[in-house]
C-alpha cells in the first residue's frame, strides 16, 4: 500500500532528524510531547504530520525549505 510506504518514509525522516539532532527542535518536540502524555510513536506521528505540511508547502508554492517555519509549527503542537 502506497500510503503505508509513504508513512514509513516520513517517519524515517523524523527518526533521522531526532538521531542527528537536526533540526534540534524535532527532538525537543518529541520529548515535550512525551512529557505531555503521548507515546513515542504518537509523538513521532504528530511531528511527521507537520513535516508533511512543510513538504506540501514547499512543493505547492515552489519555495525552499524554511526551518524557521517548520520549527514554529512544531512548537505549537499539543
Amino acid at each position: 500500500m502506497a500510503n503505508q510506504n509513504l508513512k514509513r518514509i516520513i517517519l524515517e525522516v523524523v527518526n533521522n532528524q531526532i538521531r542527528d539532532n537536526n533540526p534540534p527542535i524535532t527532538k525537543v518536540t518529541l520529548e515535550r510531547l512525551k512529557k505531555s502524555g503521548y507515546t513515542e510513536q504518537q509523538a513521532k506521528e504528530k511531528i511527521a504530520a507537520i513535516l508533511i505540511e512543510e513538504i506540501y508547502d514547499v512543493l505547492k508554492n515552489h519555495e525552499v525549505y524554511n526551518e524557521e517555519r517548520y520549527a514554529k509549527k512544531l512548537s505549537t503542537l499539543k
